[in-house]
């Protein structure tokens, strides 16, 4: 038989029974529609964790790099530093620039008239909402923004210089030769992020005109050019920079390795969607059971059909390709039918989903959904189509 005989008389064979074919399906369905969606799902998260590394629109990542230093007085960048990382690393760093951290900031600070001493210092630029405070006020907005002199000092703090929260509020504080008064106390909220962490928090823009920001900084910002590896530039910058960098001996470089931190959690992630993608695979164990059980059916039904095929001169091999397509058309076509529920479902799932995830149906998942479909009928439609195939004519017209 000629091909495209062979796909119309397939087709003719499931379209008598269409709703025993189309029940056949459902199992087909629903197994590969259960496995889509959470590969979709878990595409999305996947590519929502790339994305919040990628903070350029050109697409490139950015990393910092932090200077712990040993002399409060001294800053672990200069703009030397930029110019010599532009140059011995001009095809690898796009732009490297000085920034000014909101936290974890070195400073010196005199407590009245105790003697000069490193506190990690805070910024803000609004009100922190998650503040725990515990004596005095908090920095007003309209306090922070029109740059008021004052300063809000952590439990611990106020009690080691001043013996008594009630003792700290009200008195001076000396920051970069700046005085800022205590006019609240706060816990140290260790649950979150940020300013809340520090010895002192002050406002931003005002402590932003007591230091040059743009001739020095504990903190280094590089763009990596695109399709370079953030890891291994940011790696190569480091061991640059603990030779030949202005403060070298002053304190210690460091930069957190984000990429392989990335790159583990979406390891596990893959291994985790793997994993519950196969348990909803078993599914479709079932359905090729289904499958291999209607063909047989459908074999001993159509016994008469297949004595007349081989009367007029078909051979065993094409009833066996007969039926064996037919197989392969019923699984397939519930794979395509599964994939497209499963890209649908997964969709809808993602509206309800947090942080903008949305879910991500890729080339792979599609050749993954075409592929096991046409395994599960290969594998489940052999076995019937052979036992239709070894039908002996004789027997038959008997």
């Amino acid at each position: 038989m000629k091909t495209i005989e062979l796909f119309k008389a397939a087709w003719q064979s499931l379209h008598a029974n269409p709703k025993r074919s189309f029940l056949t399906m459902i199992g087909i369905i629903i197994g590969i529609a259960a496995v889509i969606t959470i590969m979709a799902l878990g595409n999305g998260v996947k590519q929502k964790m790339i994305e919040s590394f990628k903070t350029t629109e050109g697409g490139e990542q950015t990393t910092t790099i932090n200077f712990l230093s040993d002399d409060p007085q001294k800053v672990g960048f200069t703009q030397q530093d930029i110019l010599a990382i532009e140059q011995n690393f001009s095809g690898q760093v796009k732009n490297a620039k000085l920034e000014q951290k909101d936290s974890e900031i070195t400073a010196t600070a005199e407590f009245g008239n105790s003697a000069a001493q490193a506190v990690s210092l805070g910024l803000i630029k609004d009100p922190l909402k998650d503040l725990k405070l515990v004596a005095g006020k908090e920095l007003t907005k309209t306090a922070i923004a029109t740059g008021k002199n004052e300063a809000l000092v952590a439990k611990e703090v106020a009690r080691s210089q001043y013996g008594s929260l009630e003792r700290a509020l009200g008195t001076p504080v000396f920051i970069n030769n700046t005085s800022y008064t205590i006019v609240g106390i706060y816990e140290k909220n260790m649950n979150v992020e940020g300013p809340a962490l520090n010895d002192v928090i002050v406002p931003k823009a005002l402590y932003l005109t007591t230091v040059d920001t743009t001739t020095g900084s504990n903190s280094l910002k590089l763009t990596i050019t695109k399709g370079k590896s953030a890891s291994t530039v940011s790696k190569k910058v480091v061991k640059y920079l603990k030779k030949n960098g202005s403060a070298k001996n002053n304190g210690r470089y460091e930069y957190f390795d984000a990429g392989a931190i990335l790159q583990s959690i979406s390891n596990v992630f893959d291994m985790l969607t793997y994993f519950i993608s196969a348990i909803a695979g078993i599914s479709l164990f079932i359905a090729g059971i289904g499958v291999m059980n209607m063909m047989y059916i459908s074999v001993s039904e159509r016994t008469q059909e297949i004595g007349i095929r081989l009367a007029i001169g078909a051979t065993p091999r094409n009833i066996m390709n007969q039926f064996l397509l037919e197989a392969i058309m019923l699984t397939v076509g519930g794979g395509l039918l599964g994939f497209l529920c499963g890209w649908g479902l997964a969709s809808l799932i993602s509206t309800f989903l947090p942080y903008g995830i949305k879910a991500a149906v890729t080339l792979s998942s599609f050749l993954l959904a075409f592929g096991v479909s046409t395994a599960v009928g290969i594998i489940f439609g052999i076995l019937p189509a052979k036992q239709a195939a070894n039908k002996n004519l004789i027997d038959i017209l008997r």
